[in-house]
């Protein structure tokens, strides 16, 4: 590693360009790399709300659809604003009461119910279809054309809707995301480094790693915002320790090589074996939702994993570089150190560490209630403003129709009329369902099949499939629509069993029912491999048991609060914080474990050696956990979009709850179990003392 070290410092202005050069690549990449803003679309591709929406694009050329509500227009002014919408790109149908009747069919022998199902008092209804999926951008790009072509007299709901302002919303935030981490973490290192200015280059550094890493997601194809929105604050709270830890590193070899290109080659060589070792908890936690059937995790994790990454190459390559290169203007700005030595709180947390532990317990346990107990919502668009147009219209939807979910059946084309008209009375009966219409909801004694247009046939009907609406005044994922859910699907299960009943409600059913057992896989594997690493880093069979244990308490406790202040969080919050506050911080354990044993190695009783792995990590971890607090922290307070600021929320707690954990109860646990981890664990006596005691078990044989 120290060639490595040699030739970095050697060639440093080369590699600073190299640097900056592949942000034209990584640019392009990022600009070519297509962000999904539909959740839902990560349900395993094999389950039939995602069969049927396959279908339904395939067979009847439609993907996503919006209910459209016209306020106070006359019926030449509503046909008008239909043809409008028609002609727009994408747009496959459009369906309202006025096009039926205008299309040869007499109004009088129009079932009264479809009279009501368009039109509540001066407000009328049109069912819009899009010829793509709810997300594609074609779709997208539809809304916004209808919009500008409607006046405000038009209220466009539906997920399409919601989707289209999620992205103009997380577009706007992305950019303000960035300013805000960074213009706080370089606070917090400016007070906590001992120059003004070697901040900026850690920032400079970092943001380069974040770019290559956002760039090379081009070969993913696509991401999510929500991966969007939190690789950049994740990678540069998680990855900052690995440039602390250079910097501190080069001003320690500063005190024995003069030469400050030698200074730093062993600088480098030191932060790899240390950085490298310490960044695959972190990875492994990150790897782990990779496990997932709900494919969010793959792409969070994989993205993630690879910020991690490119935050490694970066501390050792451009960040040296940068220091030596600037290495004048660093020194001329250089300071006193702003925090204190901590002298005394580490003699305190020693000396009343029966206290500590004793807090632990009786903290753990309305910790681990509140973990089992907050309250989890699924229903993505709850948490946004009230004021975007899409919420504005899916309330008006439910305050005037009372429809606050419309679910697509989809059943065998070659279904008799007889048995559809029984099928759709059934599902009517059902409660919470306003409505149940299909292709024979028009056809009776008055209206023969043979007069129904062709395209409003080729709506409703295909060669293998016909489509029906159902009207929910349940809303997307409460305990009522998914018990709902489950009636209609045993209903129509009776008359066709390849049927499937398809859209938001069920799909977020699936949702909730796949993430459940998801999580629970992604929990086991991200603690069992953390386990390994932390067992094979430090030959010890009780060590990964007491940090682990240490860093779930952080995260128990996390999560418990939300419990008892009444917030609701994300339904994908645990998995988030239960890998990402696991894998991130485990590392401040890990930093005074390693202190611990080299001091305890070294003859020192526990008392005196626990007290200086307290002494000499505080600063670090205080540090460390600060600048994930400040690149966090204001995402979660700026930020809109009710999943990013709940998520942000957790992860700058989880930082500040760890980081007091790790060092008050970690030191606590050692001296409690310090007995226990000598025995099991390598390293931990003096080589004397372990030569001497088995020159002792030698004999007594």
């Amino acid at each position: 590693m120290l060639k490595f070290g040699e030739f970095v410092s050697k060639h440093r202005v080369l590699i600073l360009v190299i640097g900056i050069l592949l942000l034209i690549p990584s640019a392009i990449g990022y600009l070519n790399t297509r962000v999904n803003y539909d959740i839902l679309s990560y349900l395993p591709k094999g389950i039939n709300t995602m069969v049927g929406q396959d279908i339904l694009k395939d067979e009847f050329g439609q993907g996503g659809f919006s209910f459209v509500m016209v306020e106070g227009m006359s019926e030449k002014q509503i046909k008008d604003t239909a043809d409008k919408i028609s002609e727009v790109e994408h747009v496959s149908d459009v369906v309202c009461y006025e096009s039926l009747t205008d299309l040869n069919i007499p109004k009088e022998v129009l079932p009264q119910k479809i009279y009501d199902f368009f039109n509540k008092d001066d407000t009328t209804l049109m069912a819009v279809f899009f010829d793509d999926t709810t997300s594609a951008d074609g779709t997208l790009a539809a809304i916004d054309k209808m919009r500008d072509i409607t006046n405000e007299q038009c209220f466009i709901s539906g997920m399409s809707a919601i989707t289209a302002d999620m992205k103009h919303l997380s577009d706007s935030e992305s950019i303000i995301y960035a300013v805000i981490a960074v213009i706080l973490t370089s606070i917090v290192l400016v007070i906590t480094m001992d120059s003004f200015l070697i901040p900026v280059f850690f920032m400079l550094s970092i943001g380069l790693a974040i770019v290559w890493n956002l760039g090379t997601n081009f070969v993913m194809g696509e991401i999510s915002f929500l991966t969007q929105a939190l690789a950049l604050v994740l990678q540069l709270g998680v990855t900052m320790d690995y440039s602390i830890f250079l910097w501190h590193s080069y001003k320690e070899q500063q005190q024995t090589y003069s030469d400050k290109k030698e200074a730093m080659a062993h600088a480098i060589a030191a932060t790899i074996t240390s950085v490298v070792s310490s960044s695959f908890t972190t990875v492994a936690g990150f790897l782990a939702m990779c496990f997932m059937s709900f494919t969010l995790g793959l792409d969070l994790g994989i993205v993630m994993a690879k910020g991690v990454v490119c935050g490694v190459i970066s501390c050792v390559t451009v960040l040296p570089s940068m220091i030596l290169i600037f290495d004048k203007a660093i020194e001329k700005t250089s300071h006193r150190d702003f925090l204190p030595a901590f002298r005394h709180t580490s003699l305190f947390i020693v000396k009343n560490a029966g206290v500590f532990i004793t807090m632990a317990v009786v903290v753990l346990v309305p910790a681990l209630y509140g973990y089992n107990h907050y309250d989890v919502y699924y229903k993505l668009d709850s948490t946004l403003p009230k004021s975007l147009e899409s919420v504005i219209a899916n309330t008006k939807l439910a305050e005037d129709f009372n429809m606050n979910s419309t679910h697509i059946l989809l059943v065998d084309s070659e279904m008799n009329s007889k048995q559809a008209k029984k099928m759709l009375n059934e599902i009517e009966s059902v409660d919470g369902v306003k409505f149940a219409m299909g292709f024979d909801s028009l056809v009776g004694s008055a209206i023969p099949e043979e007069i129904i247009p062709d395209d409003i046939k080729d709506i409703l009907k295909g060669d293998e499939w016909q489509l029906m609406l159902i009207g929910s005044e349940y809303e997307v994922a409460s305990d009522a629509v998914n018990e709902q859910v489950a009636q209609l699907n045993d209903i129509v299960e009776k008359y066709d069993e390849d049927s499937m009943l398809i859209g938001e409600a069920p799909a977020t059913k699936d949702l909730i029912e796949i993430t459940n057992h998801d999580f629970k896989v992604v929990s086991i594997l991200s603690i069992a491999a953390i386990f390994i690493i932390i067992a094979l880093t430090f030959r010890s069979v009780s060590l990964p048991i007491i940090l682990v244990s240490v860093i779930e308490l952080a995260i128990m406790i996390n999560l418990g609060i939300s419990y008892y202040t009444n917030t609701s969080l994300p339904f994908i919050a645990s998995v988030v914080i239960g890998t990402i506050q696991l894998g991130a911080t485990v590392d401040y354990a890990i930093l005074m474990t390693t202190r611990y044993r080299t001091e305890r190695s070294a003859g020192k009783d526990k008392k005196t050696s626990i007290g200086i792995a307290v002494s000499t990590s505080i600063k670090s971890v205080f540090t460390s956990a600060l600048g994930f607090f400040a690149a966090t922290v204001g995402v979660a307070f700026y930020s809109e979009i009710g999943m990013i600021s709940s998520l942000c929320v957790l992860l700058s707690r989880g930082a500040l709850i760890s980081m007091a954990v790790v060092l008050t109860v970690l030191p606590s646990m050692f001296m409690v179990f310090d007995k226990v981890i000598c025995k099991t664990s390598a390293g931990f006596l003096p080589k004397e003392n372990t030569e001497e005691r088995h020159h002792r078990l030698h004999f007594a044989h």
